[in-house]
């Protein structure tokens, strides 16, 4: 059987930006990749206003931007949830729960992959995403947990969220500014994982420039991304090179660094 890595995100774009590195890498070796995303990024334009073409269809649009992106990255199924951009966080979070949960009984991954607790820089849309996602770990392993689809309960062996480390935030922001949000009149702002709390960091090295054909594909959102094309080289490897995250749990291992995602997981299956 396959190995099978699950990312859970909330936005187009985001499979490509934050996580295009793994998910090319491993998908290049064999492992099943699956997405849920749960947003069309309909509020996502970058040009000049009178040029917007509304969110129904910027939505439209993401989504096919969403499937090419997919398809460089090797992303073996896309899974598009029925939620509004920018609104992730007011809507039922148990549905939202229930409904990661349904795909997680359905995929059986190994592994899951979805943004920190902040968030990575405070979105609420990526917060609600993360939230969701562990709780949806917790109940598809849960017998009691009841599932319309009927799928049987599956405990996922480990599960990580996207760590930023403070050089990955100075490149994002040599591209694009001070990365800050206002949200309820309260200012957030990308807050970042020290080295020591990093529990995985994978090359990706060889992968960046199918990341960046991904990144491409999004094309209503270049506007945005041709500043973070035209950085130094150096920049681009401290953002796809070697991405860092941390290991919420593993049921199969407890080392202190690895670098690999599915650590402990080869092991048992050989």
């Amino acid at each position: 059987m396959p190995l099978k890595l699950l990312c859970v995100l909330a936005h187009p774009d985001d499979e490509s930006l934050g996580l295009g590195g793994i998910l090319a890498r491993y998908a290049s070796e064999g492992v099943e990749t699956y997405l849920v995303t749960a947003t069309r990024g309909e509020q996502g334009w970058f040009g000049p206003p009178e040029e917007n073409p509304g969110p129904d269809a910027l939505g439209k649009i993401r989504e096919q931007e969403l499937r090419a992106a997919a398809q460089v990255l090797g992303i073996k199924e896309v899974n598009l949830l029925e939620y509004c951009d920018g609104e992730l966080h007011e809507a039922d979070q148990m549905e939202l729960m229930r409904t990661i949960a349904g795909h997680i009984r359905r995929i059986r991954p190994d592994v899951i992959v979805t943004f920190d607790h902040n968030g990575v820089y405070g979105h609420p849309d990526h917060i609600a995403a993360t939230r969701a996602a562990t709780a949806a770990v917790v109940a598809a392993a849960d017998a009691a947990h009841a599932d319309p689809s009927g799928h049987a309960p599956h405990a996922t062996p480990k599960l990580y969220y996207f760590a930023w480390t403070r050089e990955v935030q100075e490149a994002y922001e040599k591209a694009f500014g001070e990365l800050v949000m206002q949200i309820n009149g309260v200012e957030r702002r990308a807050i970042t994982w020290p080295h020591w709390t990093v529990t995985t960091w994978i090359d990706t090295s060889a992968h960046w420039e199918r990341v960046w054909e991904a990144i491409r594909c999004h094309r209503s959102q270049l506007p945005g991304y041709q500043s973070l094309l035209d950085l130094p080289e150096e920049y681009h490897q401290a953002l796809w090179g070697r991405p860092s995250f941390y290991r919420v749990y593993s049921l199969v291992n407890g080392d202190d660094h690895e670098d690999d995602l599915f650590a402990g997981l080869r092991e048992r299956e050989t």
